[in-house]
């Protein structure tokens, strides 16, 4: 009996993956383990193994196109074999994984899965439209008619790729324009983040705001409590991205309506405290998650920090620690940088950017110059759930807590 090779669900919020590449050709041989294919979601690139031995007997879902989590994308069973009539492979390519247009159904009520066709595609006359689900949402979000599509995928059927790369003739530069707006082009994760990105800014009504924090009392503590503590501090407890992690947490506690999700349509205030921290790799960015941030000490935030940081620039990270974030954390204090506009990570609501440490001259109570460190910071907010004040207020309360170091270590 052939053994399916599922599409994998990479994290919480993953619903679909799409197939980038098949290592494997129908008809080769595998070892259980072996890796025959790779897909792509959210942030994401992950091999797919070979659960069984056997032959790669049936490639249910090319290159290209997208899956359903949990759903085969593909069969490996005995050479020769024949998958069976009703099986999963025959499902995907009826209407429940496709939207299927026809004057045929015209009068049927939608099945469990199915969207119910538009008086559009009714009028088409015997006609079969075969589009995936994500294909016709692109289509609609481009305001193109999708029956002017060619598709590419089996039964002729409209993929998302087809979508993004469709120039109609009347409009050829603006839709060209749009098409290099979604990451046409581009691929792997690199493809990825540039159609989350544009999903970000065209979803949300992003507004940043930039403030110095004075941490010369903050400098001054950390150094004090290294020459007063009897062991070596390994675990980055004292490093400035973690006492900026703790004073978030802290500013996140005190106003909880930064600490939430916002998606579909809807506003969730989420109890745990889940902090992101964006990871520059060569092919990308990613955000590995520290879960339950909110009930760390600084040694136990400090090294979950280190770990997630590590095994994320490893490739040694698992997949469920990209996905559950309520707030991230994006420092470009490494490249010189003051003050930046970073991208909300969505479905989150708010993501603070960290400058580069400075070095001002300022004058004193007694009028003497003394030297101040101060840390530019931008919040990036969702206008939509957030006005500016409070989010000020939101800033303001991150301020105040490295402002004074002591409260952190409460």
């Amino acid at each position: 009996m052939a053994t399916e090779i599922i599409m994998p669900k990479l994290g919480l919020t993953m619903t679909e993956g799409t197939v980038f590449e098949w290592i494997k050709n129908e008809g080769d041989e595998v070892k259980k383990g072996e890796i025959v294919a790779t897909i792509n979601s959210e942030k994401l690139t992950a091999d797919v193994d070979a659960p069984a031995d056997g032959t790669l007997i049936k490639i249910v879902v090319p290159e290209g196109e997208d899956a359903k989590c949990k759903e085969p994308i593909g069969y490996i069973g005995a050479a020769g074999e024949k998958i069976g009539e009703g099986s999963a492979s025959e499902q995907v390519q009826t209407p429940e994984k496709e939207t299927v247009s026809s004057e045929n159904n015209a009068g049927e009520p939608a099945k469990p899965g199915e969207d119910e066709p538009k008086k559009s595609d009714m009028q088409m006359g015997t006609s079969r439209i075969f589009i995936t689900p994500l294909a016709r949402k692109i289509a609609e979000d481009k305001g193109l008619d999708y029956r002017q599509i060619k598709g590419t995928g089996g039964n002729g059927r409209i993929t998302r790729r087809d979508v993004e790369n469709y120039v109609p003739a009347e409009q050829p530069a603006i839709t060209a324009a749009e098409t290099a707006i979604a990451g046409a082009g581009l691929t792997g994760m690199r493809q990825i983040i540039a159609q989350r990105m544009m999903n970000s800014l065209q979803n949300t009504a992003q507004v940043t705001l930039q403030r110095k924090a004075d941490i010369t009392n903050l400098m001054a503590f950390r150094k004090d409590l290294k020459q007063k503590v009897n062991q070596s501090l390994v675990d980055g407890q004292l490093s400035i991205t973690t006492l900026v992690a703790k004073a978030v947490i802290l500013a996140l506690k005190d106003t909880p309506t930064m600490n939430a999700w916002y998606r579909d349509g809807k506003y969730e205030q989420v109890d745990s405290v889940n902090i992101g921290m964006a990871v520059a790799l060569d092919e990308g960015l990613v955000v590995p998650v520290v879960k339950e941030a909110g009930s760390m000490t600084l040694t136990e935030l400090g090294r979950s920090l280190n770990t997630v940081i590590t095994n994320a620039r490893e490739g040694t990270l698992d997949s469920s620690a990209y996905s559950g974030g309520t707030f991230t954390i994006s420092n470009l204090g490494r490249s010189g940088i003051e003050y930046f506009t970073p991208v909300i990570n969505q479905p989150e609501i708010g993501i603070l950017g960290v400058g580069t440490l400075l070095n001002e001259l300022a004058f004193g109570e007694d009028q003497e110059i003394k030297q101040l460190s101060k840390l530019p910071l931008s919040l990036t907010f969702d206008h939509q759930i957030i006005d500016g004040a409070p989010a000020a207020d939101f800033l303001a309360e991150i301020i105040s807590y490295l402002e004074d170091p002591y409260t952190l270590m409460l």
